[in-house]
């Protein structure tokens, strides 16, 4: 199918029935409980290397960066198999990323919802310990 036509049937996808029911949106809480999920970052290389957001503690979580702008070159590296959670401080890139997986076939995606504020509550010390213990389960 071109490439086009993907793009349209994705946009035919996202009427009413499909914003209202939130399914590509997800709080960083709710995602972080989830099993074997994929965190993308997509914001510079210069945003991850100044507030780095690398996950060690939730072992249910792979976390990447790649740049909204790598993304093309580097979708390899995304596994089609898994969700994935797409993250930036605004949602601007992730929503770019989110369609442009989509595209690509990536279906079980969802936008992190609620930038740097949400994902710091959902870091919280008790929140953290929690996933330590899970972890040692």
């Amino acid at each position: 199918m071109r490439r086009e036509a993907i793009v349209d049937e994705l946009l035919r996808k996202h009427a009413l029935d499909y914003l209202g029911s939130g399914n590509y949106i997800v709080d960083p809480d709710i995602f972080l409980d989830q099993e074997d999920v994929v965190f993308l970052d997509v914001r510079t290389r210069e945003e991850s290397e100044s507030i780095a957001i690398q996950l060690k503690h939730h072992s249910n979580v792979s976390s990447m960066n790649i740049p909204v702008h790598e993304l093309p070159e580097r979708i390899d590296e995304l596994p089609i198999d898994k969700a994935i959670g797409i993250f930036c401080p605004a949602n601007v890139r992730s929503t770019l990323a989110y369609v442009y997986l989509f595209s690509k076939g990536y279906t079980d995606v969802r936008i992190i919802v609620g930038g740097y504020i949400a994902l710091t509550e959902a870091l919280k010390p008790g929140k953290i310990l929690n996933a330590v213990r899970r972890s040692a389960g």
